[in-house]
């Protein structure tokens, strides 16, 4: 099958990667532009055109706007039969109706549920003990279509969202290739979505990564791993922002029941303990800003923070 490959950051690696395994070596990939990246601003190439580049792909295509005519026939002129799209950007109907056998893409989570830009992210921060992939035929409306094949992944109680995006886009990878072996066999059963069933997984906003200390301890904790790594949940500290990017729900200490007000300062013997609206949360890993991310108990060996101190 004449395979087009569109995709960018590193969740779509390990994709592309199976499917040159698998004998499925795209013709063509397409990612987003070169960037620059990093403290000296160096230009770099996408993670998905680095790996294209080592496979010995040779045609890359770079677009600008997926929707500029001249995109698209360069697409119609590879003639392919199948688009696979995994983390790339909407693609308008003119281009993912060009493949013969149509276009899929590989979405991280069961569909219809957090469909959107910040399914992982979503998906923790709710609480969740089960998310997976879905790949599905694309159509205008964003990820609605049919779905082709579904795999599932539990998420532990302390998994962060890099955590589960780790192994979700290795666990993804074998779900396209599966699904591509589907289409090329013409053994696909699709399954529409129910739409009332649907919930959203709008992307992350800086408003929403602030911690709500006046929430219940474990809410406090999913969201806190459910931003982590990117964009971090933040708090402040005085005048100054703290991300902070690990966090366990607190037992009670030796004096019994944790007492403070939300966001107060409540252990600082041998761990860093934060009172939440009901409960509290012992922080783990931090950083100040301008800082490195450091463990907490590092942070408390050069800061004298006393009992009572407030984070807003």
């Amino acid at each position: 099958m004449r395979i087009v490959f569109m995709g960018t950051p590193d969740f779509a690696v390990p994709s592309l990667r199976r499917l040159a395994e698998s004998g499925y070596g795209p013709v063509a990939v397409v990612t987003a532009p070169d960037k620059p990246r990093g403290r000296g601003r160096r230009i770099h190439p996408t993670p998905v055109k680095e790996e294209a580049q080592r496979l010995g792909i040779r045609t890359i295509l770079q677009p600008a706007s997926l929707h500029d005519p001249v995109f698209a026939e360069a697409v119609r002129r590879l003639t392919p039969d199948l688009i696979v799209v995994v983390a790339f950007r909407i693609l308008p109907p003119d281009v993912f109706r060009i493949a013969r056998k149509g276009a899929f893409n590989l979405h991280g989570s069961l569909l219809p549920k957090y469909r959107g830009a910040a399914p992982i992210h979503r998906a923790v921060m709710a609480g969740e003990t089960q998310t997976g992939v879905s790949t599905f035929f694309l159509r205008e409306t964003v990820d609605t279509g049919n779905v082709i094949l579904q795999k599932t992944m539990p998420i532990g109680p302390d998994e962060t969202t890099g955590d589960v995006h780790d192994r979700m886009m290795v666990m993804g990878a074998e779900a396209v290739v599966e699904t591509v072996r589907c289409i090329e066999r013409g053994e696909v059963e699709v399954h529409p979505q129910n739409d009332e069933e649907a919930t959203p997984a709008p992307r992350i906003r800086k408003e929403d990564a602030r911690i709500v200390w006046d929430r219940p301890a474990y809410q406090v904790h999913n969201g806190i791993r459910g931003l982590s790594p990117h964009p971090g949940a933040w708090t402040c500290d005085g005048e100054s922002m703290v991300k902070i990017y690990r966090t366990r729900v607190a037992h009670p200490g030796r004096q019994g029941e944790v007492q403070g007000m939300p966001g107060q300062v409540t252990d600082v013997s041998d761990r860093l303990v934060v009172a939440c609206g009901e409960g509290a949360v012992e922080l783990l890993e931090l950083q100040q800003e301008g800082r490195r991310r450091i463990p907490a108990m590092d942070f408390l060996r050069g800061h004298a923070l006393p009992v009572g101190h407030l984070f807003k």
